[in-house]
């Protein structure tokens, strides 16, 4: 079990997500808290949750990935479980998301995150963004085979790391700055190393995750959109052209039909919120497909240092093996 740590600001929460896991029954046989480079934290956690949580720092370069992977090396148990330390855990979380290796060919399971906000959320934000906030969307299936599942809520083999290699530290969030995309490369390179294997989205496994009213706003939307196509861009570059087939079927079907609902939601009286939804998608959109134009350009012109092959992305205790 996994927590990936970085902000003081999120202490109280970060104690009570690890509240949440460690009342699952069954509990998990070990839980590993990385704090990315933030001393205090560190502290502060050691001192209130229990002694048998594992409360480390990352040694390695500052960023999720890192963090994600020096919890990977510490790890002892069949499965890897990883949930942002914003989240609560529902009962029956982990028995839901563990459930699934049942099946042999699936390697990794993801489960929903619904979104627990901090003040009710404006009537422009359209269910399909809701991503953006790092929760499920509407367009997502409630179960079934995904190309990749969301990083607040999801589980692989640990054997598929000693295969695949571990996450990318030259991919996903760094601090506060709304890079992502690491779960989706990493992915698509377990796919290609297991052929014939699937990642599962659970039904029952579900979270709660806290979006903070800072972003519940136009300019988070805008930005987090851009970082993101930004990080597709770089996935793209590091896959091959299916990499974004998912995103490919998210622009056909679910954001159309989203500006169709709203169309009919201003014709029955409701300008200004339909008006508001339509209005975001197509900015949402425009700042995605900006954000991609420009790491498409940059990264042709100058590749991103640190990324490497697969293989080098191991922990160094999986590279000694």
């Amino acid at each position: 079990m996994v927590i990936c740590a970085f902000s003081s600001d999120r202490l109280t929460q970060t104690v009570a997500c690890a509240d949440s896991v460690l009342r699952q029954e069954p509990a998990p046989d070990q839980m590993v808290i990385v704090v990315d480079h933030n001393d205090a934290l560190l502290a502060d956690l050691r001192e209130r949750l229990p002694r048998d949580v594992e409360i480390v720092p990352n040694p390695d370069a500052r960023g999720l990935s890192s963090a994600r992977n020096t919890a990977i090396a510490r790890s002892r148990g069949e499965y890897i479980v990883f949930i942002d330390d914003d989240a609560i855990a529902h009962d029956g979380w982990l028995a839901h998301l563990t459930a699934a290796f049942a099946d042999p060919a699936v390697i990794g399971a993801g489960g929903h995150a619904r979104p627990l906000w901090a003040q009710r959320p404006p009537d422009w934000f359209p269910p399909e963004f809701l991503w953006v906030v790092g929760c499920s969307y509407t367009g997502l299936p409630e179960t079934g085979s995904v190309r990749n599942p969301l990083g607040c809520n999801m589980a692989f083999r640990a054997e598929l790391f000693r295969r695949a290699g571990a996450f990318n530290p030259a991919i996903g969030r760094l601090g506060s700055l709304p890079l992502g995309c690491e779960e989706t490369e990493f992915c698509l390179r377990a796919a290609r190393a297991v052929p014939g294997s699937r990642i599962a989205l659970v039904r029952g496994a579900e979270i709660d995750h806290h979006v903070p009213a800072t972003r519940a706003t136009v300019r988070y939307l805008l930005r987090r959109c851009y970082f993101e196509g930004i990080s597709k861009a770089l996935v793209r570059r590091l896959a091959d052209r299916r990499s974004l087939d998912t995103e490919r079927a998210y622009l056909r079907q679910a954001l159309p039909a989203r500006v169709a609902a709203s169309f009919r939601q201003a014709a029955r009286g409701h300008v200004a919120e339909g008006v508001g939804l339509i209005t975001a998608v197509v900015g949402a959109v425009g700042a995605a497909a900006s954000g991609y134009v420009v790491g498409m350009i940059v990264f042709r012109i100058r590749p991103p240092a640190g990324v490497a092959p697969p293989a080098d992305h191991r922990p160094a205790e999986v590279r000694a093996a």
